[in-house]
């Protein structure tokens, strides 16, 4: 994977794939990858249960998050909400338990099969306050100033440039706005092999950074009052690293410092910009 142009290709050919399957098809297979490369028994080792929340909708959770935003995102009855890598569309309706008929969601994905699939669960539902967007999340169809919270599950790991999306965070949200966003990060150095290997990059780990360098990049967009509201290391079953990982490789892991871990990120846009830069969502912001 040399450049990011190859690197979003991986990811919506992977995700295209995943479109098709269901939740528990996505369960059994590597952090939600296609390739049948783990054990019938192990179940999705990222993703939060939905089931419990009001909103949830079966046939929207491919069981591909890795927590649960929308319940730390502080949305309320009539705000614009935002679902960064919408998929089937499974955040877009518990959101929309909060906004209620007055508010509005909007679902961004850049993946056509995804789009189409969480058009139609939101016609089966009968939502008219839902809309599914296709385009990239660092380059959003979303004019300035537009939403009150955006919210995002297990996916801005995907993305190659980080600082461009959360400049176009920035430029989305409303002045005062806010985002909570789930995803995974690292707490020291991953194994090199892993970053070759193009089944953990669609599933969502070698495509994370250092959580220290996560929390600098929303600090340098411009967000204030930054916070984590949820921090959880995950382990990865020996079945899994055996498909990536010698056994004395597998125990260099283990003994490292390395974590994997799924945080959820709160962050607000100020209500007023005094960074005195230019326009919100040009380089130099």
């Amino acid at each position: 994977m040399n450049n990011d142009a190859q690197i979003k290709e991986l990811v919506k050919e992977k995700y295209a794939a995943i479109a098709e399957q269901t939740k528990d098809q996505n369960s059994t297979s590597c952090c939600g990858a296609t390739s049948a490369c783990c054990g019938d028994d192990v179940y999705n080792i990222m993703a939060d249960d939905y089931t419990r929340l009001e909103g949830y909708n079966a046939d929207a959770d491919l069981g591909l998050g890795c927590g649960l935003p929308t319940e730390f995102a502080k949305i309320k009855a009539g705000n614009t909400v935002i679902d960064l890598g919408s998929g089937a569309g499974n955040d877009c309706f518990i959101a929309r338990r909060f906004t209620g008929d007055t508010g509005k969601v909007i679902g961004i994905d850049f993946t056509p099969a995804m789009i189409e699939r969480a058009r139609a669960n939101a016609e089966k539902m009968g939502y008219n306050n839902i809309e599914f967007r296709q385009g990239d999340i660092d380059e959003m169809p979303v004019t300035s100033n537009k939403a009150d919270v955006i919210v995002s599950n297990c996916v801005l790991n995907l993305v190659p440039n980080k600082h461009k999306v959360f400049s176009e965070i920035f430029r989305v949200l409303k002045p005062g706005g806010h985002f909570s966003i789930a995803d995974i990060v690292l707490e020291g150095p991953l194994p090199a092999k892993w970053k070759e290997v193009a089944e953990l990059y669609a599933g969502c780990v070698s495509g994370a950074i250092q959580k220290q360098v996560y929390m600098e990049i929303i600090k340098e967009a411009g967000f204030t009052n930054i916070a984590l509201q949820k921090d959880k290391v995950i382990h990865i079953p020996d079945e899994i690293l055996s498909a990536y990982l010698s056994a004395a490789e597998i125990d260099d892991y283990k003994n490292s410092n390395t974590k994997i871990t799924s945080i959820t990120v709160y962050a607000e846009k100020p209500a007023k910009d005094e960074r005195n830069c230019c326009e919100p969502g040009s380089s130099c912001c």
